[in-house]
């Protein structure tokens, strides 16, 4: 089983075994259908494709949500249904952003009980890079049962983060990029800063600059000197809408780890409530 990284040599071995399936995640949040215009130019063949609006999220409710809210766990596995996920299925999740947007499928999965799903260590451009086999052919899904097994320990909301972000054993990480973090420019959202407490460490410093996810021993340092002794019971990630984080807690569940807790609604919700503090700096 792979539960977190698997290379492109270990998925072109598996290409088209029939309890294996890929699945496109391209997303772009300047312009949200280029990740589908990319995937029917291209993709690695037998791959599905899911949106990260349309499959990835649930219904935005103005004023209460983040932008990328989580859905319903039921509305949810029955969209993998379709895509021919069912619960014996090894999933395999890429894009071409790092690992960004398939991070959030593979969290998702694993939120839901089915650890049997890894993102494509280098994505779509080094599958490319290595030519291999791409097509253009959209495949039609034989639809698999698949029971949700939901780990509400994965996850916690907004008046746990501003508990925890007073107790000194808990690290609340900000994984957005630091210029974002520390308020100088905010590109999406209406409020920059970020939440009193929380640390910054970035998701794109995972990831190499050959596009791979970074050793795990380097991976293991990264987490370390800025956790301390802090374990996966007492980490939350967030972001800005419960996407990017989801790349720092795939990064740390690799390094051996364990399985850190993401804070869904992220920025984009905690800003939602005026009465709720907002640092900047850092």
């Amino acid at each position: 089983m792979h539960s977190t990284l698997i290379s492109t040599e270990d998925l072109a071995r598996n290409l088209g075994h029939p309890d294996w399936v890929v699945v496109d995640c391209r997303f772009n949040l300047g312009d949200t259908e280029a990740g589908r215009r990319a995937y029917r130019n291209g993709h690695i063949p037998g791959a599905r494709y899911m949106h990260l609006d349309e499959g990835l999220s649930g219904p935005i409710v103005p004023g209460r949500t983040g932008r990328h809210p989580l859905p319903n766990p039921d509305v949810a596995a029955l969209r993998f249904e379709r895509l021919g996920i069912g619960n014996e299925v090894q999933v395999v999740a890429y894009d071409d952003s790092g690992g960004m947007i398939a991070a959030r499928l593979w969290w998702m999965l694993r939120w839901l009980g089915h650890d049997a799903v890894a993102v494509l260590d280098g994505g779509w451009p080094r599958w490319i890079a290595e030519g291999r086999a791409a097509g253009t052919a959209i495949p039609e899904p034989q639809p698999r049962a698949f029971i949700p097994h939901p780990r509400p320990e994965f996850l916690v909301d907004a008046e746990t983060v501003d508990q925890i972000r007073r107790q000194p054993e808990f690290k609340l990480v900000d994984s957005r990029a630091a210029e974002r973090y520390r308020g100088e420019v905010e590109p999406i959202d209406p409020v920059a800063g970020h939440i009193p407490g929380a640390l910054n460490l970035p998701n794109d410093e995972n990831v190499g600059a050959d596009g791979l996810f970074l050793s795990d021993e380097a991976l293991q340092r990264r987490f370390r000197q800025a956790l301390a002794s802090a374990d996966a019971e007492h980490t939350v990630f967030y972001c800005g809408s419960g996407v990017s984080a989801c790349r720092n807690i795939l990064a740390y569940k690799h390094a051996g780890l364990g399985d850190a807790k993401l804070y869904p609604g992220s920025w984009s919700e905690w800003v939602t409530d005026p009465e709720r503090e907002v640092e900047r700096g850092g």
